[in-house]
């Protein structure tokens, strides 16, 4: 289950109720699809190939099909970040530039844990904490970055409307 911590105080919303109000609050989407169903040779695999990455997208074809109708996603797949990436570093640079897209950015956290950090309505600056189950859709246009938590993985199926609105604007 995701938690939000904000910067200024440290201050976190745990439980599911708060998170899921709070989050409503800032327009962003927020879900638990659970993992309890994918196949446990997908877990903690982090050199997953072609054919288990489509195994992955076919375990939660259902929701993605879902979200896809309400928000007009057109294309899934899947990112893996950990160690094993030989530029990881490199990436998660340019993923800390704080940035926008033009269309939503929506991850389903599959493995792994990830941090979406995000300028709030109020331009209060809060952190969206990941863990497996749990689906972000951060509107246009929101100011916010991406990083890893401790255990620096993360296994997540990335939804799209464009490749053209994914792109970031820094």
């Amino acid at each position: 289950m995701a938690q939000v911590r904000f910067h200024d105080t440290n201050e976190y919303i745990s439980s599911a109720e708060e998170v899921v109000t709070f989050l409503n609050s800032q327009e962003i989407i927020y879900e638990n699809w659970g993992v309890d169903r994918l196949d446990p040779k997908h877990r903690d695999n982090y050199s997953p190939t072609d054919e288990e990455k489509q195994e992955i997208l076919d375990t939660f074809k259902a929701e993605i099909d879902e979200i896809s109708k309400r928000r007009g996603y057109l294309t899934a797949d899947i990112i893996v970040l950990s160690d094993k990436i030989p530029n990881l570093d490199e990436l998660l640079t340019k993923f800390k530039g704080e940035h926008h897209h033009t269309d939503d950015e929506c991850r389903f956290c599959v493995d792994g844990h990830g941090i979406f950090a995000i300028k709030g309505k109020d331009g209060r600056y809060f952190d969206v904490e990941l863990s497996p189950g749990d689906l972000i859709s951060v509107p246009p246009n929101y100011r916010h970055y991406f990083t890893l938590m401790d255990d620096r993985k993360i296994k997540a199926i990335r939804l799209f409307v464009t490749p053209a609105g994914w792109e970031a604007i820094y």
